[in-house]
């Protein structure tokens, strides 16, 4: 619950600014990069907890 209002509490000037640091730590190249390593890990998870939601299922019945 901590969490969510923690997100909600952020405006866009301090998403400006994480943003900035972002690419001054990481630089423009390696962006790209990050981002796509986070969405295929996003996508093995929904993948897995798919899986184990099926064998669940299968167990039920």
């Amino acid at each position: 619950m901590m969490a969510l209002t923690f997100f909600l509490a952020i405006g866009w000037q301090q998403v400006l600014i994480i943003a900035i640091v972002v690419l001054l730590l990481f630089g423009g190249k390696k962006i790209p990069e990050l981002m796509r390593g986070l969405g295929s890990g996003i996508k093995e998870f929904k993948d897995a907890s798919k899986e184990d939601s099926t064998e669940t299922e299968k167990k039920n019945d």
